[in-house]
Protein backbone atom coordinates (compact mmCIF):
# COMPACT_ATOMS: atom_id res chain seq x y z
CA UNK A 1 0.00 0.00 0.00
CA UNK A 2 1.22 3.82 -1.41
CA UNK A 3 1.53 6.17 1.12
CA UNK A 4 -1.81 7.95 -0.82
CA UNK A 5 -3.69 4.98 -0.51
CA UNK A 6 -3.32 4.63 3.50
CA UNK A 7 -4.18 8.30 4.02
CA UNK A 8 -6.89 8.18 1.98
CA UNK A 9 -8.11 4.99 3.96
CA UNK A 10 -6.92 6.35 7.43
CA UNK A 11 -9.27 9.54 6.48
CA UNK A 12 -12.16 7.20 5.95
CA UNK A 13 -11.71 5.97 9.08
CA UNK A 14 -10.44 2.56 8.23
CA UNK A 15 -9.14 1.16 11.73
CA UNK A 16 -6.38 -1.32 10.58
CA UNK A 17 -4.92 1.92 8.40
CA UNK A 18 -4.72 3.71 11.39
CA UNK A 19 -2.85 0.66 12.85
CA UNK A 20 -0.12 1.02 10.13
CA UNK A 21 0.46 4.14 10.52
CA UNK A 22 0.84 4.41 13.82
CA UNK A 23 3.44 1.72 13.39
CA UNK A 24 4.68 3.57 10.52
CA UNK A 25 5.57 6.80 12.84
CA UNK A 26 6.48 4.24 15.69
CA UNK A 27 9.18 2.87 13.19
CA UNK A 28 12.95 3.92 13.65
CA UNK A 29 14.21 3.04 10.09
CA UNK A 30 14.52 5.94 7.74
CA UNK A 31 13.32 5.09 5.28
CA UNK A 32 9.53 4.32 7.54
CA UNK A 33 10.59 8.09 8.96
CA UNK A 34 9.99 9.72 5.46
CA UNK A 35 7.07 7.97 4.71
CA UNK A 36 5.51 8.77 7.95
CA UNK A 37 6.71 13.02 7.47
CA UNK A 38 4.98 12.53 3.99
CA UNK A 39 1.53 10.73 5.73
CA UNK A 40 1.57 13.38 8.23
CA UNK A 41 1.38 16.36 5.91
CA UNK A 42 -0.87 14.56 3.68
CA UNK A 43 -3.32 14.00 6.88
CA UNK A 44 -2.84 17.07 8.45
CA UNK A 45 -5.55 19.38 7.43
CA UNK A 46 -7.99 17.01 7.38
CA UNK A 47 -9.75 19.57 9.54
CA UNK A 48 -11.01 17.81 12.22
CA UNK A 49 -9.93 17.87 15.62
CA UNK A 50 -10.74 15.76 18.52
CA UNK A 51 -10.84 16.23 22.77
CA UNK A 52 -6.99 15.23 23.76
CA UNK A 53 -7.01 13.85 27.22
CA UNK A 54 -4.12 13.15 28.77
CA UNK A 55 -4.26 10.60 31.85
CA UNK A 56 -1.61 10.06 34.47
CA UNK A 57 -2.01 8.20 37.56
CA UNK A 58 0.10 5.94 40.52
CA UNK A 59 0.31 2.12 39.61
CA UNK A 60 -2.83 0.57 40.91
CA UNK A 61 -4.85 3.20 40.78
CA UNK A 62 -7.25 1.91 38.44
CA UNK A 63 -6.31 3.64 34.93
CA UNK A 64 -6.95 0.84 33.24
CA UNK A 65 -10.70 -0.11 34.62
CA UNK A 66 -11.30 4.00 34.71
CA UNK A 67 -10.23 3.79 31.21
CA UNK A 68 -12.71 0.91 30.17
CA UNK A 69 -15.69 2.47 32.12
CA UNK A 70 -15.12 6.17 30.63
CA UNK A 71 -14.74 5.15 27.32
CA UNK A 72 -17.98 3.05 26.93
CA UNK A 73 -19.88 6.02 28.63
CA UNK A 74 -18.53 8.25 25.54
CA UNK A 75 -19.38 5.57 23.37
CA UNK A 76 -22.72 5.56 24.62
CA UNK A 77 -23.36 9.22 23.89
CA UNK A 78 -22.34 8.27 20.09
CA UNK A 79 -18.23 9.15 20.26
CA UNK A 80 -15.60 7.75 18.87
CA UNK A 81 -12.84 7.33 21.30
CA UNK A 82 -9.28 6.47 20.92
CA UNK A 83 -6.88 5.04 23.25
CA UNK A 84 -2.90 5.12 23.50
CA UNK A 85 -1.90 3.55 26.27
CA UNK A 86 2.05 3.68 26.75
CA UNK A 87 3.33 0.71 29.20
CA UNK A 88 6.69 0.25 30.70
CA UNK A 89 8.97 -1.31 28.43
CA UNK A 90 11.57 -3.70 28.70
CA UNK A 91 14.59 -3.08 29.63
CA UNK A 92 15.69 -6.25 27.69
CA UNK A 93 13.74 -6.59 23.99
CA UNK A 94 12.14 -2.92 24.29
CA UNK A 95 8.91 -4.36 24.19
CA UNK A 96 5.57 -3.46 26.04
CA UNK A 97 5.47 -5.38 29.67
CA UNK A 98 2.03 -4.32 30.35
CA UNK A 99 -0.05 -4.87 27.72
CA UNK A 100 -3.07 -2.68 28.63
CA UNK A 101 -5.20 -3.84 25.87
CA UNK A 102 -5.95 -7.07 27.50
CA UNK A 103 -7.03 -5.22 30.06
CA UNK A 104 -10.23 -3.28 28.39
CA UNK A 105 -11.89 -6.42 27.38
CA UNK A 106 -15.63 -4.20 26.84
CA UNK A 107 -14.10 -1.74 25.41
CA UNK A 108 -11.38 -3.63 22.65
CA UNK A 109 -14.96 -5.39 20.93
CA UNK A 110 -16.15 -2.05 20.58
CA UNK A 111 -16.29 -1.28 16.59
CA UNK A 112 -15.79 2.57 17.40
CA UNK A 113 -13.46 2.63 19.91
CA UNK A 114 -9.26 1.84 19.16
CA UNK A 115 -6.98 1.07 21.39
CA UNK A 116 -3.22 1.03 21.24
CA UNK A 117 -0.29 0.05 23.48
CA UNK A 118 2.64 1.53 22.28
CA UNK A 119 5.88 0.35 24.63
CA UNK A 120 8.08 3.93 26.32
CA UNK A 121 11.00 2.65 25.66
CA UNK A 122 14.11 4.95 27.04
CA UNK A 123 11.67 7.85 26.43
CA UNK A 124 11.21 9.92 29.39
CA UNK A 125 8.09 11.84 30.30
CA UNK A 126 5.48 8.44 30.53
CA UNK A 127 4.95 8.91 26.99
CA UNK A 128 6.08 7.01 23.72
CA UNK A 129 8.63 9.23 21.46
CA UNK A 130 5.72 9.52 18.67
CA UNK A 131 2.35 9.83 20.67
CA UNK A 132 1.84 13.18 19.45
CA UNK A 133 1.90 11.93 15.98
CA UNK A 134 -0.33 9.07 16.55
CA UNK A 135 -2.72 11.63 18.28
CA UNK A 136 -3.21 13.58 15.45
CA UNK A 137 -3.56 10.39 13.35
CA UNK A 138 -6.55 8.83 15.33
CA UNK A 139 -8.14 12.50 15.17
CA UNK A 140 -7.53 12.56 11.12
CA UNK A 141 -9.23 9.25 11.46
CA UNK A 142 -12.40 10.99 13.03
CA UNK A 143 -12.06 9.86 16.32
CA UNK A 144 -13.80 12.54 19.03
CA UNK A 145 -11.89 11.75 22.25
CA UNK A 146 -7.82 10.57 22.44
CA UNK A 147 -6.85 9.38 25.80
CA UNK A 148 -3.60 9.34 26.16
CA UNK A 149 -2.36 7.05 28.96
CA UNK A 150 1.10 7.41 30.43
CA UNK A 151 3.18 5.02 32.39
CA UNK A 152 2.88 6.23 36.06
CA UNK A 153 3.07 9.06 38.18
CA UNK A 154 6.34 10.81 38.32
CA UNK A 155 7.89 14.61 37.77
CA UNK A 156 8.62 13.42 34.11
CA UNK A 157 5.23 12.31 33.68
CA UNK A 158 3.76 16.02 33.04
CA UNK A 159 5.10 16.11 29.35
CA UNK A 160 1.73 14.43 28.60
CA UNK A 161 0.59 17.71 29.67
CA UNK A 162 1.90 19.14 26.28
CA UNK A 163 -0.13 17.28 24.44
CA UNK A 164 -3.22 17.55 25.96
CA UNK A 165 -6.20 19.72 25.98
CA UNK A 166 -6.99 18.71 29.74
CA UNK A 167 -4.36 16.42 31.74
CA UNK A 168 -6.30 14.13 34.62
CA UNK A 169 -4.85 12.71 37.51
CA UNK A 170 -6.31 9.34 38.88
CA UNK A 171 -5.28 9.14 42.64
CA UNK A 172 -6.98 6.10 45.16
CA UNK A 173 -7.88 7.05 48.23
CA UNK A 174 -5.28 7.47 50.60
CA UNK A 175 -4.07 9.19 54.09
CA UNK A 176 -1.48 12.58 53.91
CA UNK A 177 1.11 10.32 53.13
CA UNK A 178 0.03 9.61 49.73
CA UNK A 179 -0.42 13.62 49.27
CA UNK A 180 3.28 14.24 50.29
CA UNK A 181 4.20 11.64 47.72
CA UNK A 182 2.70 13.56 44.52
CA UNK A 183 5.19 15.29 42.82
CA UNK A 184 4.65 19.15 43.23
CA UNK A 185 5.47 19.04 39.40
CA UNK A 186 2.55 16.82 38.11
CA UNK A 187 0.02 18.20 40.87
CA UNK A 188 0.59 21.95 39.20
CA UNK A 189 0.29 20.74 35.89
CA UNK A 190 -3.23 18.68 36.54
CA UNK A 191 -6.47 20.36 35.50
CA UNK A 192 -8.79 17.63 37.09
CA UNK A 193 -7.57 15.13 39.73
CA UNK A 194 -10.18 12.32 40.41
CA UNK A 195 -10.25 10.14 43.63
CA UNK A 196 -10.98 6.39 41.91
CA UNK A 197 -12.46 3.49 44.07
CA UNK A 198 -14.88 6.11 46.00
CA UNK A 199 -17.34 3.19 46.12
CA UNK A 200 -18.00 0.44 49.09
CA UNK A 201 -15.52 0.79 52.61
CA UNK A 202 -13.45 3.32 50.81
CA UNK A 203 -16.24 5.93 49.77
CA UNK A 204 -15.89 7.85 52.90
CA UNK A 205 -12.04 7.63 53.04
CA UNK A 206 -12.27 8.88 48.87
CA UNK A 207 -14.58 12.05 49.55
CA UNK A 208 -11.10 13.17 52.28
CA UNK A 209 -9.07 12.44 50.51
CA UNK A 210 -10.90 14.78 47.79
CA UNK A 211 -10.42 17.47 50.35
CA UNK A 212 -7.24 17.12 51.11
CA UNK A 213 -6.12 17.41 47.43
CA UNK A 214 -8.98 20.28 46.63
CA UNK A 215 -6.80 22.44 48.69
CA UNK A 216 -3.53 21.27 47.59
CA UNK A 217 -4.57 22.48 44.45
CA UNK A 218 -5.98 25.68 45.02
CA UNK A 219 -2.26 26.25 47.19
CA UNK A 220 -0.38 25.39 44.34
CA UNK A 221 -1.57 28.22 41.32
CA UNK A 222 -3.81 29.48 39.38
CA UNK A 223 -3.52 29.86 36.00
CA UNK A 224 -4.29 32.32 33.57
CA UNK A 225 -6.38 29.41 30.95
CA UNK A 226 -8.17 28.36 34.40
CA UNK A 227 -12.10 29.26 34.91
CA UNK A 228 -12.65 30.19 38.67
CA UNK A 229 -13.17 26.88 40.24
CA UNK A 230 -10.38 25.05 38.36
CA UNK A 231 -8.22 22.90 38.83
CA UNK A 232 -10.32 20.57 40.64
CA UNK A 233 -10.75 17.65 42.89
CA UNK A 234 -13.36 14.90 42.47
CA UNK A 235 -14.44 11.29 43.32
CA UNK A 236 -15.37 8.55 40.72
CA UNK A 237 -16.04 4.77 40.83
CA UNK A 238 -14.58 3.24 37.70
CA UNK A 239 -16.15 -0.16 38.78
CA UNK A 240 -19.58 1.33 39.62
CA UNK A 241 -19.13 4.19 36.51
CA UNK A 242 -19.94 6.73 39.39
CA UNK A 243 -19.22 10.27 39.03
CA UNK A 244 -18.34 9.89 35.53
CA UNK A 245 -20.97 11.57 33.56
CA UNK A 246 -19.73 14.98 35.66
CA UNK A 247 -16.24 14.34 34.98
CA UNK A 248 -16.72 14.50 31.52
CA UNK A 249 -18.92 17.71 32.27
CA UNK A 250 -16.46 19.31 33.71
CA UNK A 251 -14.03 18.64 31.30
CA UNK A 252 -16.05 19.57 28.70
CA UNK A 253 -17.07 22.74 30.69
CA UNK A 254 -13.15 23.90 30.94
CA UNK A 255 -12.57 23.15 27.51
CA UNK A 256 -15.59 25.54 25.93
CA UNK A 257 -14.13 28.18 28.49
CA UNK A 258 -10.49 28.08 27.52
CA UNK A 259 -12.17 28.29 23.71
CA UNK A 260 -14.58 31.31 24.64
CA UNK A 261 -11.33 33.01 26.00
CA UNK A 262 -8.26 32.34 23.06
CA UNK A 263 -6.47 30.13 25.20
CA UNK A 264 -7.43 26.52 23.61
CA UNK A 265 -5.63 27.87 20.58
CA UNK A 266 -3.02 29.31 22.22
CA UNK A 267 -2.23 26.11 24.12
CA UNK A 268 -2.48 24.01 21.08
CA UNK A 269 0.15 26.59 19.06
CA UNK A 270 2.42 26.47 21.84
CA UNK A 271 2.43 22.75 22.00
CA UNK A 272 3.09 22.57 18.42
CA UNK A 273 6.09 24.99 19.22
CA UNK A 274 7.37 22.90 22.30
CA UNK A 275 7.55 19.64 19.71
CA UNK A 276 9.16 21.41 16.91
CA UNK A 277 12.01 21.78 19.50
CA UNK A 278 12.00 18.38 20.95
CA UNK A 279 12.53 16.96 17.16
CA UNK A 280 15.05 19.24 16.57
CA UNK A 281 17.01 18.04 20.16
CA UNK A 282 15.76 14.57 18.89
CA UNK A 283 17.33 14.80 16.02
CA UNK A 284 20.51 16.03 17.74
CA UNK A 285 20.48 13.31 19.69
CA UNK A 286 20.13 10.96 17.03
CA UNK A 287 23.07 11.85 14.96
CA UNK A 288 25.74 10.96 17.95
CA UNK A 289 24.23 7.25 17.66
CA UNK A 290 25.66 7.22 13.88
CA UNK A 291 29.21 7.38 12.74
CA UNK A 292 31.62 8.54 12.42
CA UNK A 293 30.77 10.31 15.90
CA UNK A 294 29.71 7.31 17.37
CA UNK A 295 33.00 5.88 17.42
CA UNK A 296 34.27 9.55 18.25
CA UNK A 297 32.41 9.56 21.43
CA UNK A 298 33.77 6.00 22.51
CA UNK A 299 37.29 7.19 22.19
CA UNK A 300 36.94 10.63 24.22
CA UNK A 301 34.78 8.57 26.87
CA UNK A 302 37.84 6.46 27.42
CA UNK A 303 40.24 9.23 27.27
CA UNK A 304 37.55 10.65 30.03
CA UNK A 305 37.80 7.72 32.07
CA UNK A 306 41.89 7.35 31.56
CA UNK A 307 42.36 11.05 33.28
CA UNK A 308 43.82 12.11 29.86
CA UNK A 309 40.89 14.68 29.17
CA UNK A 310 38.01 16.90 31.70
CA UNK A 311 34.69 15.50 30.89
CA UNK A 312 33.63 19.37 29.59
CA UNK A 313 36.76 19.55 27.42
CA UNK A 314 35.53 16.06 25.85
CA UNK A 315 32.07 17.23 25.26
CA UNK A 316 33.40 20.80 23.44
CA UNK A 317 35.39 18.58 20.82
CA UNK A 318 32.19 16.30 20.24
CA UNK A 319 30.05 19.81 19.90
CA UNK A 320 32.51 20.81 17.47
CA UNK A 321 32.38 17.81 15.42
CA UNK A 322 28.70 17.58 15.28
CA UNK A 323 28.63 21.27 14.14
CA UNK A 324 31.80 20.17 11.46
CA UNK A 325 29.31 17.90 10.15
CA UNK A 326 26.25 19.73 9.79
CA UNK A 327 28.05 22.47 7.72
CA UNK A 328 29.91 19.73 5.61
CA UNK A 329 26.71 18.27 4.06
Amino acid sequence: MDINELAERLLAGDRRALARAITLVESGRDDHRAQALELMELVQHSGRQALRLGLSGTPGVGKSTFIESFGMMLIEQGLKVAVLAVDPSSARSGGSILGDKTRMELLTREKNAFIRPSPSQTNLGGVARRTREATQLCEAAGYDVVLIETVGVGQSETVVAQMSDVFLLLLAPAGGDELQGVKRGIMEMADLILVNKADGDLKAAAQRTRADYAGALHLLRRRPQDPEGFPKAATVSAIESAGLSEAWAEMQSLVQWRKEHGHYDQTRADQAQYWFAQDIRNGLLGQLDREPLKTAITDFAQQVGRGELTASRAAEQVLAALTASGTSK
